[in-house]
């Protein structure tokens, strides 16, 4: 996350509309940081594993063309398929934190860069970006879906949050997540490793049953990534490659009809303080 917010902002000064804010241009840097944001995720974890980057394939969609540069191989048409369905899954999502925080920077007519930058870095922070890597990690930890129920009632005793439960939104089950779930099943089977999966549904059932908490979007898309050879650390930047078509739909929108956010803010603290010079402070 720290090299696509860096990347994502060095990319301003090399785009041929970085002086337009109008509709237009700000379409065309959308379409740029959109294909921009995968390969540079790609290339970064293909530098860092001491491999050659990989440049992308104008005969490939996005998705596939991420996969693609990933692994140097280009990925079968039904897990590309599913990974495209995922993206969109995860496009837009209303006033999240990170789309919160690029509306706020393209009301100081900022530019579409800066805005997009602002977001990636309000999705790096664990409380927002990262449930479904938590969920991973959490998923090799138990080890077998024997062991799922028992982990969870012992978390769940020892007051623990479980990740990829309950949502801002949503008092029912997220609407997304049976997409993931039923992608989380069949990439298991067809790779002939149902464990994740099996062990997913385990703890979906308990948590259910012990908090009365759904599934959110992140708790499924964590064994369905797994499945499709990610590595379980790009699961956040994979998440802003989704994430990128609505933030930069969100900063056109605001700059559509722009109004500058000044939240009021109302002071709590002591009244009528005497100054003290710098010379008598303590």
């Amino acid at each position: 996350m720290d090299a696509l917010r860096t990347s994502v902002s060095a990319l301003s000064p090399f785009d041929p509309d970085v002086e337009k804010n109008d509709p237009a241009g700000n379409l065309r840097k959308a379409h740029r940081i959109t294909a921009k944001t995968a390969t540079i995720i790609a290339s970064y974890h293909r530098l860092r594993e001491g491999q050659d980057p990989i440049a992308p394939r104008t005969d490939l969609s996005h998705a596939a063309n991420f996969l693609y540069m990933l692994s140097g191989k280009e990925p079968d048409a039904e897990i590309a398929r599913d990974f495209d369905v995922a993206l969109v899954l995860h496009a837009d999502h209303g006033f999240n934190a990170s789309t919160f925080s690029a509306r706020v920077t393209a009301s100081t007519l900022s530019d579409m860069h800066s805005a997009i930058t602002s977001a990636v870095g309000t999705l790096k922070g664990p409380l927002h970006g990262g449930a479904n890597e938590a969920v991973m990690h959490m998923l090799e930890d138990i080890g077998s879906a024997d062991k799922a129920e028992k982990y969870i009632v012992e978390k769940l005793g020892a007051k623990e949050k479980i990740p990829g439960f309950g949502h801002r939104i949503y008092k029912v089950l997220d609407p997304r997540a049976p997409y993931l779930k039923d992608m989380s099943h069949r990439l298991g089977q067809r790779g002939g490793n149902l464990q994740w999966y099996e062990m997913s549904t385990k703890i979906q059932a308990k948590v259910k049953a012990m908090k009365g908490l759904d599934a959110n979007v992140d708790f499924y898309s964590a064994s369905t990534y797994h499945s499709m050879n990610i590595p379980t650390d790009l699961f956040t930047p994979i998440f802003a490659l989704s994430r990128v078509a609505g933030w930069s739909a969100h900063v056109m929108e605001q700059l559509s009809d722009n109004r500058l956010y000044r939240p009021d803010a109302e002071y709590v603290g002591p009244d009528r303080q005497e100054y003290v010079p710098l010379e008598k402070r303590g």
